[in-house]
């Protein structure tokens, strides 16, 4: 049985770059893409996905109000935020809101795979802030 994950980042080149990462794993795959929190939203919603990486800069509905909303109809998906915003503040807000964990995307080669791996298996995975 596969693993269901949805890219919601409003970049293609980002959503590109984070599907050629998970590729690695033939038991993972990429059910959907969105370009917006409201995608993300809905998309999980029809999807039920295992698991949505979020950015947090998103149009139409931010990665942080889709996060909430979406663990908030359908808490059995986790949530990985997926972010350049590297601060206390948006880990901390990201963890408030049930992300299960905070990746930067400048430590997306080395922490992604290992995020997901934790998430999945019913963990957290909030990246130590740099100083």
């Amino acid at each position: 049985m596969s693993v269901k994950i949805i890219i919601a980042d409003d970049h293609a080149v980002v959503r590109e770059g984070v599907r050629r990462i998970l590729e690695t794993r033939p038991d993972w795959e990429i059910c959907a893409e969105a370009e917006n929190g409201l995608e993300a939203v809905r998309l999980a919603e029809e999807l039920n996905p295992d698991v949505v990486i979020m950015d947090v800069s998103m149009p139409a509905m931010n990665g942080i109000e889709a996060t909430r909303e979406i663990v908030r109809r359908k808490a059995n998906i986790a949530v990985l935020i997926f972010t350049m915003h590297e601060s206390a503040h948006v880990t901390a807000t990201a963890n408030n809101v049930g992300a299960r964990g905070l990746v930067s995307k400048s430590d997306a080669t080395q922490d992604l795979v290992r995020a997901l791996e934790s998430v999945l298996s019913g963990g957290t995975f909030f990246h130590t802030q740099r100083q």
